[in-house]
């Protein structure tokens, strides 16, 4: 009930107006426990198991050794390959698909469903046969380097795969509508009257575009960020085709324990640890595009 509405009222109706509005009260929450029944169930309770389960060790016994374990060298490097290839792979989808996004965002509407198209055809298809399909291109004698060798840019083939770069443009070409579909969303909504206004007061297409239209667009750069990197953390697959072995990121070194070792604690700590660092630089990215500012918080 309003304000209004209850100071007009008169004095015997107030206690029956309170508890009207008690009531829908307790209702509304009692309709929200479901869903948090649910979250319960898929969220809390896997991580609580997952998180009890890395402070045990191979005996039974409660150890911090599964925490101990994470300063040896191969936990290190792992650790570091991994947000390292997130990283890469973040800003390589932003630098790419930003651009998309923007160009996306100013055709017609008609024009804009048929590029569209091309945007969500991979998902169309199997990441197992896009990994596969960079891995023929990609290959010494594969069609990258054999068009290279041919144009004369290069004498002899390059490795472009079973290495760091191959893993990086697999995963680049994975993850890359996962930037440009919460961009175009955000650009989208932008109304286009503002820059025009910003045109109109003086500003150059550049310092409207940077002024105006970029701060407006910062939600989608937040979300498509956020969504790449956190699918970079966990990606499994492509890494460990086009990697060859050679490159290990934390998802893999989580299988091994599971599947070689059968140490679920070693990988219940990996988890752990994986999720406590992700808060951390999600927190961080929060503060660095301040979207609860463009949104009015304080």
């Amino acid at each position: 009930m309003s304000d209004a509405v209850t100071a007009a009222a008169p004095a015997g109706d107030t206690g029956l107006l309170a508890r009207a509005e008690r009531r829908e009260t307790i209702g509304l929450a009692l309709l929200t426990v479901p869903g948090f029944v649910v979250v319960a169930l898929l969220l809390l309770v896997p991580v609580g198991w997952l998180f009890a389960l890395s402070f045990v060790d191979k005996s039974g016994a409660l150890s911090f050794e599964n925490y101990l374990r994470m300063t040896e060298s191969v936990y290190v490097i792992t650790f570091v390959t991994t947000f390292q290839i997130s990283a890469i792979v973040t800003i390589g989808t932003i630098l790419l698909g930003y651009p998309v996004a923007y160009l996306l965002s100013q055709l017609n509407a008609r024009a804009a469903a048929i590029c569209m198209i091309f945007v969500i055809l991979p998902f169309w298809t199997s990441v197992l046969v896009r990994t596969y399909a960079w891995l023929v291109l990609l290959q010494r004698r594969g069609l990258v380097n054999s068009w290279l060798v041919g144009m004369g840019v290069i004498s002899e083939p390059i490795p472009l795969v079973n290495n760091f770069l191959g893993t990086v443009i697999g995963m680049l070409h994975v993850l890359l509508p996962f930037m440009i579909l919460p961009l175009y969303s955000s650009m989208k909504a932008i109304d286009p009257a503002y820059v025009k206004a910003a045109a109109n007061c003086g500003a150059s297409p550049l310092r409207a575009f940077w002024d105006v239209f970029f701060p407006l667009s910062r939600p989608g750069l937040f979300a498509g960020t956020v969504l790449v990197f956190i699918l970079c953390l966990g990606f499994y697959l492509t890494p460990a085709l086009l990697g060859g072995g050679r490159v290990s990121m934390w998802s893999m070194q989580i299988a091994t324990n599971v599947s070689t070792y059968s140490n679920w604690g070693a990988a219940s700590a990996l988890g752990v640890l994986l999720l406590v660092v992700t808060i951390v630089i999600l927190a961080l990215l929060n503060r660095v595009f301040r979207v609860d500012k463009l949104y009015g918080g304080r």
